[in-house]
């Protein structure tokens, strides 16, 4: 990382979806580096090094009264994501679609518009978006446009708000909550099995992704870059 080690000290960031997973791990992580950390979402965040303010991804609104409340950001992320399945076309309901695309994608342009009074002349914006952006199959068309979307809209971004710079992590499969309680077998079961798959032998972290979005946000010279942090489940 092209930053001094303490670079995220007495900044602000705010993590929206910071209650679990990677969220929570990369409020975590910014915590510890001595950033002023701030999480938004519609479930109260566990107690931690942070101040929790409610927010609706979906909902300008209230976006915009947590960043009110925040008064100045050096740093946004944005790992907040609808929990929809894997339709194939003849099974994809309306709902599901526009679900997916009013928070995921809508969701995080709101977000990045409400943020944007308040975002530092020298800050950055990290989005989240999934490898199933450029894996394609049966069942992927859902997240795969959503995810794709997201990725082109952020490399719009970074020529639009520069110099703030706008960055995307892609996270292949993370063993979160997502997938059921942490031991869980069937849980267990699924992270052993996709994790045979993939190169490195074995799925992701959420503290391994955490390292990432600080990546995105420490290193001055990145901007409209997609990390895959995947695992090599592009290749």
């Amino acid at each position: 990382m092209n930053a001094k080690p303490d670079f995220l000290r007495q900044r602000k960031v705010a993590v929206l979806g910071g209650a679990s997973g990677i969220g929570r791990a990369v409020a975590h992580l910014a915590a510890e580096q001595g950033a002023e950390v701030f999480v938004l979402g519609r479930s109260e965040a566990e107690a931690g090094p942070w101040r929790y303010l409610p927010a609706d991804i979906t909902d300008a609104e209230s976006l915009k009264r947590a960043f009110e409340a925040i008064g100045h950001i050096d740093h946004l992320v944005v790992t907040a994501g609808a929990r929809v399945g894997s339709p194939k076309l003849d099974e994809l309901s309306l709902a599901a679609l526009s679900q997916t695309f009013e928070v995921k994608l809508f969701g995080s342009l709101i977000a990045a518009q409400q943020a944007l009074p308040y975002l530092a002349a020298d800050g950055s914006i990290t989005f989240t978006s999934g490898l199933l952006s450029r894996k394609y199959g049966p069942g992927g068309l859902l997240k795969s446009t959503v995810n794709a979307a997201l990725e082109a809209a952020a490399k719009n971004l970074a020529k639009e708000l520069a110099p703030r710079r706008v960055n995307v992590v892609s996270p292949g499969v993370v063993d979160t909550e997502l997938w059921g309680e942490a031991d869980a077998a069937g849980r267990l079961a699924a992270m052993a099995r996709i994790g045979a798959g993939l190169p490195v032998g074995r799925v992701g972290r959420p503290d391994e992704l955490a390292e990432a979005y600080l990546f995105a946000m420490g290193n001055g010279y990145l901007t409209g870059a997609v990390l895959d942090v995947d695992g090599g489940g592009l290749l």
